[in-house]
Parts: C-alpha cells; sequence; structure tokens
C-alpha cells in the first residue's frame, strides 16, 4: 500500500493535476454526499404530498445556510491562514492559530442558537411563514439549528481546518458520514418511530443527530489522528494572524450572508403567489445545487493549494492550479446545464407529485438551470482571492454579485416578470458579475509578471 503524501508533498511537489485531484476529489464527493442528504429531507417530506410541510422545510434553508456563514468566519478564515503558516514552517503558530478558530467557532454558535430560540416568531414571519407553513418551520428550527447549532457549526470549522492541512480525504469523511446517517435516519424517525403527522420532527431529529456524529468524528480526527499541528484549547494566535483570519473570515461570512439574503428575498416574494409557489421553488434550490456543490468542492480543494503556493511566491504554480481547477468545474457545468433541460420534469417529479407544485417547479429549474456556468465561475473568483488572502477583492465580488445586481435584480424582474422573473434574476446578475469579476481578475494577475 502506498505511502500517504505528507501535506509539503501535497502542496509543493506532486503534480498540479494530481495535487488538485487529491485535495477536490475528497471535497466534491462529501459535498455531493451533502447534497444528497439535504434533497433526502426535501425527498421524504415530499411523499407526504403536502405542500405545506415542503414550504415550511424549505424556508429553513436561509437560516441553515447561516451556520455556513457562522463556520466561515472560522473555517475559512483559518483554512487560508494555515497553509501559508506551514510554508513557513511556523507550526507552533499555526497550531494557536487552529486552536482559536475552533474555541471562537464554538462560541459564536451557542450565541447563535440562543438568538434562534428567543426570536424564533419574527424570524420565521420574516422568511415567510403563514399559518399552515409555520407549524413545519418552527419545528425544523428547534431540531436543526437551535439544539444543533453548536456541532453544525463547529463541524464545518473543523473540516475547513482538516482540508487546510492537506486532509481533505478526513474532512470528506467527517462531513459525508454524517450525510449517509442522515439518509439512513430520515426515513427511520418519519415513518417508523414517530406516529403520522410528525414527519418534520423525524427528519429534524435525524439531521441533528447526524450533525452530532460528524463533529464528533471531525473533532477527534483534529485532536487525535492529524500530524501536521498539535492544537490545544489555550494560548492565542499573534496579532497578524488573528488578523489575517478575520481579513480573509468576514468576507467569506458576508458572502455567505449575502447569499442567504438572497434566498430570504427569494422566498418572501415568491410567497406571494402562494404555498405552492414557494413549494416549488424550494424544490428548485434543492434540485440545482449539483453543479454547484461539485463547483464547491473544486474551489475548496483549490484554497489550500492556492494559498501555500503564494505564500511560497510561485505563481505559475497558481495559474496552473486555477487552470486545471476551471477547466474541470466548467465541464462539469456544462454537463448540468444539458442534463437538467432534458430532464426538468423528471428531477422535479422525484420530489413531488402534486401537480401544481410541479408544473411551477418545471418552470422555474428550466430557467436557473441555465445559471450553472456563470454560477461556477462567480464562486472560482470568490475562493481564489480567498486563497490568496485578499479578503478585499473577496468581499468586492460578494457584494457585487448579491447586493448590488442579484438582489435588485430580484425586485425588478419580478416586477416586470412575476413569478418566473425571479428565475431570470440569477441568470442575468451571474452574467454581469462575470463580465466584472474577469477584467479584475486579468488585472490583477498581470502583477504576477507571469502573463
Amino acid at each position: 500500500m502506498a505511502a500517504k503524501p505528507t501535506t509539503e508533498e501535497i502542496f509543493r511537489t506532486m503534480t498540479v493535476p494530481q495535487a488538485v485531484k487529491t485535495m477536490a476529489v475528497p471535497a466534491v464527493v462529501s459535498q455531493l454526499i451533502v447534497l444528497v442528504y439535504n434533497l433526502a429531507d426535501t425527498y421524504f417530506i415530499g411523499q407526504t404530498n403536502d405542500p405545506n410541510m415542503v414550504a415550511g422545510v424549505s424556508l429553513i434553508l436561509p437560516v441553515f445556510n447561516l451556520t455556513l456563514a457562522l463556520g466561515g468566519l472560522f473555517g475559512i478564515g483559518g483554512g487560508a491562514l494555515l497553509p501559508k503558516l506551514l510554508a513557513k514552517e511556523d507550526r507552533g503558530e499555526a497550531s494557536r492559530a487552529a486552536a482559536y478558530c475552533i474555541r471562537w467557532g464554538a462560541l459564536v454558535a451557542l450565541l447563535f442558537s440562543i438568538g434562534l430560540l428567543v426570536f424564533t416568531r419574527p424570524i420565521l414571519t420574516l422568511l415567510g411563514a403563514g399559518e399552515k407553513t409555520f407549524p413545519y418551520a418552527r419545528i425544523y428550527l428547534l431540531t436543526v439549528l437551535v439544539i444543533g447549532g453548536i456541532p453544525t457549526i463547529t463541524s464545518n470549522v473543523l473540516s475547513n481546518l482538516l482540508r487546510s492541512l492537506g486532509l481533505s480525504r478526513e474532512a470528506g469523511v467527517g462531513v459525508a458520514l454524517g450525510g449517509i446517517l442522515n439518509l439512513a435516519l430520515d426515513p427511520l424517525f418519519m415513518f417508523v418511530l414517530l406516529p403520522r403527522g410528525n414527519e418534520v420532527l423525524g427528519v429534524g431529529i435525524a439531521t441533528l443527530l447526524s450533525n452530532l456524529i460528524s463533529c464528533a468524528y471531525c473533532g477527534i480526527v483534529f485532536f487525535k489522528k492529524q500530524k501536521e499541528i498539535h492544537p490545544t484549547l489555550i494560548g492565542n494566535p499573534n496579532k497578524d494572524s488573528r488578523s489575517a483570519i478575520y481579513v480573509v473570515g468576514i468576507p467569506g461570512t458576508v458572502g455567505t450572508l449575502l447569499f442567504d439574503v438572497d434566498y430570504m428575498v427569494l422566498d418572501r416574494l415568491m410567497s406571494g403567489y402562494g404555498e405552492t409557489a414557494l413549494a416549488a421553488i424550494g424544490i428548485v434550490l434543492k434540485a440545482e445545487r449539483l453543479p454547484q456543490q461539485i463547483g464547491i468542492g473544486l474551489c475548496q480543494g483549490m484554497v489550500p493549494l492556492v494559498a501555500y503556493s503564494y505564500a511560497l511566491k510561485d505563481y505559475k504554480r497558481i495559474r496552473e492550479i486555477m487552470k486545471c481547477t476551471l477547466k474541470a468545474g466548467l465541464t462539469v457545468a456544462v454537463i448540468s446545464v444539458a442534463a437538467y433541460e432534458l430532464f426538468t420534469r423528471q428531477i422535479v417529479l422525484f420530489f413531488i407529485r402534486d401537480e401544481a407544485t410541479l408544473t411551477a417547479g418545471v418552470g422555474l429549474l428550466r430557467i436557473r438551470s441555465v445559471a450553472a456556468v456563470l454560477m461556477f465561475f462567480c464562486f472560482f473568483c470568490v475562493f481564489l482571492y480567498q486563497g490568496l488572502g485578499d479578503g478585499r477583492r473577496s468581499l468586492l465580488l460578494a457584494v457585487l454579485r448579491w447586493a448590488v445586481l442579484n438582489i435588485p435584480m430580484l425586485f425588478l424582474l419580478n416586477r416586470l416578470l412575476g413569478m418566473y422573473g425571479l428565475a431570470w434574476a440569477q441568470v442575468t446578475a451571474d452574467l454581469l458579475t462575470i463580465l466584472i469579476s474577469y477584467a479584475i481578475l486579468l488585472k490583477d494577475m498581470r502583477k504576477w509578471g507571469t502573463d
């Protein structure tokens, strides 16, 4: 059996295609399993053919995405810093930085859960929960995010830090473990252990337990198994390291928050067309995530490689990493668009057979799927600047995409084109974002002196 490559071998001496494969494949697989278990909640609840249950659970997606934002504050920030410290062979500082990220990530998670508990009703009302959907949304929120907030956010921090140490496979196993367990536990709690009418509670309990076990696994690997650093829960990194964490982490968090606000606005505007439309967009937002999750996995694998090479000023290797990642991501996106357009009805039918919801979902998915190629390039640019440690550029592109273009476009096209205009907003905003992002990226790459 071949020896496992060290962090230095992956980041410095492996060929770029092999390094990208080593880092990205486990991340992609884990993202696909996350996708499957997120789809599983909607799928199993959809088997009740109750649009109110589907809509209630779907409403929580923006709040669930907040956990990604909060986990990203320390996971993305720390994940971009650790490879640079390892490239400089400063393992003591890397250990202190990792411990700092885990400690503060858990504290923020606790405060987040308390806030959700206190403000449950106004939050769900803001998201568009009506009389029929509120009870289901409340149950799902309390189980998955109030009780389960700490393990959900902490496991996100841990998996990012593991990946930054070259342990992409271990990070992927931790994420995948939660997903596989959720697939098994969903039907067990929904249809076997709990009486009929408690399907949403069953899904919530299953997801909570899955996230707890995933977090425990990542924690054990990080503190007991990995060899690169030796984190303890005491001591702080120096001022420069703390600053570096926030310089990258805050823009990453803001970007995810804006993504979340976009989903909230979309849900809110869609709720004006009734529960059926809200259920339809909830299904579409889940169904369209295949190319997104693959793209995110590719970019997650890219970030530590770029960060390490940037610390060494190896711009040639950075460009090779970029080209390899772009080629893989765009290929997946193009194939996905073709598949979505050919099998739109079958995809929506997989989730629900209610005819009105099916008709709306098919129309919305057919439009939004066009954005798959555009979305990948937008993700790629934001993740690239995270790896370079350029929080300013990362924040600029995130704000441009969501706050400046996409959210205003939702209001504009909703007014001009109605319900389906809400789907066209993503395509329009992403196209404009790409044009601006490409111009910024080319200008910055010329500074490297490698054109």
